[in-house]
């Protein structure tokens, strides 16, 4: 194995030694010291360098015999046979992480070759998303056997920070609702208002999910079905009963957008939001909106998750500290307490 550093001498007598990386050409000076020192100092350099390749080519002798593929499989292999497992949804995200330009640069490198600064640096090149879907990667990786051990410590990866999000205003709503003309695109809106339901659920509600006998209408969570979930089942007031009797009695309630994809629906919307001079809300914003809206009006948390999902930021958000309510005065609840009194109180007062 050729020798990465070597050492040289300017000056013959009394010069200074100098460390030269063959790879970048940099001389570090060594000082005036003997040959001897310098000698050793430049030895323990390459036996510094030499010592983690050698490991590397260890580990690969014996991982080869498990798996034939250890010493060719790339992050790009990986992240394709990650995506062959993918199905709808999910698969359209992860085909657009992959084409991720943050994510370039590790595509062709050997996995069990990667250093963790380069996980790093595509993280910090890249976006939230970059941060998600790159842990989801090295973790498969790790699961499947691919990488002996964690390259990046779970603990280390960058934390992921959303951007801050707000639920949509009744004022904001109504100005949206008063300027659209469409009137499928008008009854989505209002029906988006009223359910909170997130715009693909909603986009996907048929005449039949409406049980006009019980004013009830149920839906399955287009993420969780798969999961064999129970469907929200939410009843409906006069309000949506008015929005619902304008709509088709059969087949799918809003029959154009059902066929659009779920960025088109959200630039139409951010389209009429920018019209209206409206800032920070996107489509997602009526789900956060309404589960703000059912917090201040005491809607019992576990009601709204129901409607929105156990596991909805939305509703963790609203309910935490989003949602600004005005608590009663305690006197108020004081006065309506009944006072308690045991049997055996009451049988010595008889």
């Amino acid at each position: 194995m050729k020798k990465r550093y070597r050492l040289i001498r300017r000056g013959t007598r009394g010069g200074t030694y100098y460390c030269v990386d063959s790879q970048t050409g940099s001389r570090t000076s060594l000082g005036k010291i003997s040959a001897d020192e310098a000698e050793q100092i430049v030895q323990h350099k390459n036996t510094a360098v030499r010592q983690p390749m050698l490991n590397l080519q260890i580990a690969r002798a014996y991982l080869a015999g498990s798996d034939s593929g250890v010493t060719t499989r790339t992050w790009g292999i990986a992240l394709q046979a990650h995506l062959e497992m993918k199905t709808g949804a999910n698969l359209k995200r992860w085909t657009t992480f992959s084409k991720d330009k943050a994510i370039k640069p590790l595509l062709p490198k050997i996995l069990i070759e990667t250093q963790a600064e380069e996980l790093l640096n595509c993280v910090k090149n890249g976006t939230v998303s970059t941060n998600i879907f790159l842990r989801r990667l090295h973790n498969f990786c790790l699961d499947m056997g691919w990488i002996a051990w964690p390259i990046m410590p779970k603990r280390q990866w960058p934390v992921i920070r959303f951007k801050e999000k707000r639920g949509i205003t009744l004022e904001e709503h109504t100005r949206i609702v008063e300027r659209e003309h469409n009137p499928e695109r008008k009854a989505f809106y209002k029906m988006a208002w009223h359910l909170g339901a997130s715009q693909s659920d909603l986009a996907s509600l048929k005449a039949e999910d409406v049980d006009w006998d019980n004013q009830v209408i149920t839906f399955f969570r287009m993420k969780t079905k798969w999961r064999s979930v129970e469907p929200t089942q939410i009843r409906f007031g006069k309000e949506v009963e008015a929005i619902l009797k304008d709509l088709p009695k059969e087949g799918l309630l809003f029959p154009y957008l059902a066929t659009v994809r779920a960025g088109d629906r959200a630039t139409e919307f951010k389209q009429r939001c920018d019209g209206l001079g409206i800032k920070g809300i996107s489509m997602h914003s009526y789900r956060y909106g309404w589960a703000e809206r059912a917090q201040v009006a005491g809607y019992p948390e576990r009601f709204a998750q129901k409607a929105l999902g156990h596991n909805s930021k939305a509703v963790h958000r609203a309910y935490a500290r989003r949602a600004q309510v005005t608590l009663p005065p305690l006197e108020e609840y004081e006065a309506k307490i009944i006072p308690f009194s045991s049997p055996k109180n009451e049988s010595a007062a008889g």
